[in-house]
């Protein structure tokens, strides 16, 4: 039987600092970047006119980015000037995004969420950038800042992990 694609609504982002503190934790709207790319190396072999060989070469990662409404929880800013603070290799920490169910026959985890059907792992998470929201006088919009986080690995985790 073939598995239904996920959908992308449903969704649930952790980051914790090395001494534990938990940031912004599951406020997140939008979540962005997780990518992982291989860039072949190519060599053209001496003879062979015909096909190019390709190698692996470097691996490189995306830049996850996160939106949120903003409030008066300013863990993301806190962890922001603590990297600041810290220079060289800033305060790094661990993120986790998970896919949740959107079966709602599916039994609720610990937290009142739908347990997760995927789940990545993002490690030597620094963030990189933190925007304000975009004030207008005539907009009675919603207040919404972005942080920008760059990451060192990223995987996929097997099913129950």
């Amino acid at each position: 039987m073939a598995s239904s694609p996920f959908l992308t609504f449903n969704f649930r982002v952790s980051i914790r600092v090395a001494d534990g503190d938990e940031i912004g934790a599951a406020e997140f709207s939008e979540c962005d970047g997780l990518e992982l790319t291989i860039e072949p190396k190519t060599i053209r072999e001496g003879g062979n006119n015909f096909q190019p060989i390709h190698l692996m070469g470097p691996v490189s990662y995306g830049q996850l980015s996160l939106k949120r409404g903003m409030s008066e929880d300013a863990s993301i800013w806190d962890w922001m000037e603590e990297t600041i603070a810290a220079g060289g290799y800033g305060r790094r920490a661990e993120a986790r995004v998970e896919l949740l169910s959107t079966d709602r026959t599916e039994g609720e985890g610990d937290d009142n969420l739908p347990p997760p059907v995927t789940a990545f792992r993002l490690t030597g998470c620094l963030p990189t950038k933190v925007k304000c929201p975009s004030l207008s006088a005539k907009d009675g919009g919603i207040a919404i800042e972005e942080l920008q986080i760059a990451y060192e690995t990223l995987r996929r985790l097997p099913e129950g992990e």
